[in-house]
This record gives structure tokens, sequence and C-alpha cells, in this order.
């Protein structure tokens, strides 16, 4: 039974090109799964992985902060900078650039918490990054949109640290008090938080691929490129600015992840109330969120069959083991 469960896990990559590629056409297959169930999709997901850590995990991350610093500067600095440089070589239309350039300026997605999960990469480094790059966003989003963007992009701070504990931080801290102090419980659901992890972010990303989808067979190759350019390079450059900084591959990996996967939710929701006069602005977030996904499922099944051949817990490079 766990060889199956484990098989369908690693064939991650495969659900989600199935069911999007099904919502493309068929959209009304997941739209049902709309915005209430994609939160609590995203609850259980942090809730299982929750379950995966223990306090030990987070005393080592807070013992490297260089890391947790390298991941936040390559966040939001490779990715606008990609947003910008690909919009403009493209030529994109005003309401593709201005989305594609504001979801390259919102911080790592939970997603990117699944992803490094199922990567086996250090997901409680993943984590902190993911939270610290969030709280950042309030001022580093609509900042760094302005200036690439040319416009003003209003965040509701309060709403965005709401979603993040609800979504984030209370699943889980439910899931690392559960693994304290219900090691038993735990144990007998380990082998299917993973699966379960597939299910809910497979049906997530066919949900916002069905709810753009005529948007999105109408955009035309250009925006499908853009977009795949945007993920693809960034998290390549990611793996590399870490590499740059000696850290092993397991940390090289979890700040790729970090850097490639962006909260593409957060960019629908604001491409909606900054730039109503775009109709079509939200649409390059309801690619990404697909195409981060794709990229991050596919890289997590390649490095889960070929794991690090070290894992060390001093953090990675010298200056984080202290």
């Amino acid at each position: 039974m766990a060889r199956i469960l484990t098989l369908f896990t690693n064939l991650f990559p495969l659900w989600v090109l199935l069911a999007c590629g099904i919502a493309l056409f068929e959209p009304g297959w997941f739209t049902w799964f709309g915005k209430q169930w994609i939160v609590w999709g995203l609850a259980v997901i942090m809730l299982g992985m929750g379950i995966t850590l223990k306090v030990e995990d987070f005393k080592r991350v807070l013992n490297m902060p260089l890391a947790v610093a390298v991941g936040f500067v390559a966040q939001y600095t490779i990715m606008p900078l990609l947003g910008w440089s690909i919009a403009r070589l493209l030529k994109l239309d005003t309401a593709f650039a201005v989305g594609l350039i504001l979801v390259s300026c919102c911080p790592g997605g939970t997603a990117s918490n699944v992803v490094a999960y199922l990567a086996r990469a250090n997901l409680a480094l993943s984590v902190l990054m993911t939270m610290c790059s969030t709280f950042a966003a309030v001022f580093m989003t609509p900042l760094l949109t302005k200036l690439l963007a040319s416009e003003y992009v209003h965040v509701d701070a309060i709403s965005l640290l709401l979603d993040t504990v609800k979504v984030v931080l209370a699943p889980l801290l439910i899931g690392l008090g559960l693994n304290q102090c219900a090691p038993r419980m735990v144990r007998f659901m380990l082998p299917t938080a993973p699966l379960l992890s597939v299910t809910f972010i497979t049906l997530i990303c066919a949900s916002i691929i069905g709810q753009q989808a005529a948007s999105i067979r109408e955009s035309g190759g250009t925006l499908v490129l853009a977009v795949f350019l945007l993920h693809a390079v960034g998290f390549a450059l990611g793996w590399g600015f870490a590499w740059l900084f000696g850290y092993e591959e397991t940390i090289r990996r979890t700040i790729s992840i970090e850097v490639g996967m962006q909260n593409s939710g957060l960019g629908a929701v604001l491409a909606k109330s900054s730039f109503a006069h775009l109709p079509a602005a939200p649409t390059p977030c309801a690619l990404s969120a697909v195409f981060h996904s794709i990229i991050g499922s596919l890289l997590a099944g390649m490095w889960r069959m070929f794991p690090p051949r070290e894992q060390s817990n001093s953090g990675g490079a010298t200056q984080d083991g202290k």
C-alpha cells in the first residue's frame, strides 16, 4: 500500500498537467472548487506539512539567517526584474504586461512549501522564507510594482496578514502541536499526507485555469511563453544564486523553489482591485499559478527520485553554521 501511495505522489506532475489541460476546455469540471475551497484546501495542505515538522527543525533554520536573507533578496530582485524584462522583450499588451509585472513582485506562495515538502527540500526553511517574503510584501509588492509598472498597487496589509495566519501559520502550528502532543496519530496520518497535498494542489491549479479558460485561449501563445519564461528562468536563477553563496544542494533547491513560485492568488486579487480598468490584467496571474505548479511539480518529482548525495544539518554555507 505504501508503494502505491508513493507512486501516485511521485506522479504529481502528470496529475497537474492532465487536470489543467481538461480545465482549459471543460472548465466546469473544476470551477466548482472555488475561492473558499481553495483557502481550505491550502489550509489542509499546510496542516499536512505541519505534522512532519518538529521544533528542532525551526531551531536549525534559525541558525542560518544568511540562507533566509539570500532567499529574500533573490525573491525580490530576480523575479521582479525578470517580469519587467520579459514584458518589454515580448512587447506584451499593457494589461498583460502589468499583470505579469504585478505577479512577479508578489511574495512566495504557499504552493512553494508544498513543492519543497514533496521535493524533500528543507521544508522549515521554505516556510520561514515564505513567511518573511509575505510580511514584507505589504511594502515590497506595491513599491516594486510602482517602480516597474509605473503605477501604484494598494495592498490591504491587515487582510494579507490575516490570510497568512489563517492559511499558513495557524495550520502549521496545529500540525506542529499534533506532532509534539499526539505522535501516534501523526504516524497514522503521515503515509497519506503527501498524496492529500497532491490532490488539493491539483484541484487548486485546475480551478484557477478553468476560471480564466476563455481569456487564456484568446490571449495566444505570447502570454503563455511570457509566463513560462518568468517561472522557468526564475527557478534556474534561484538555484544559481544560492550556488554562488556556496550552499549545499538541499538549500539550493529550497531557494530555487521559493524564487520560482509566486503567490499568484494575491496577484490576481490585486490585479482585479487595483487595475479594474484593465480586465485582462489578472490573466497572467492565473497562468502563473499553473506554470509555477507544473514546473515545480516536475522538479519535485525529479528531486524526489534523485535526492542530494550529502545532506547536512548545518544549513549550508559556513557563515550560517553558528
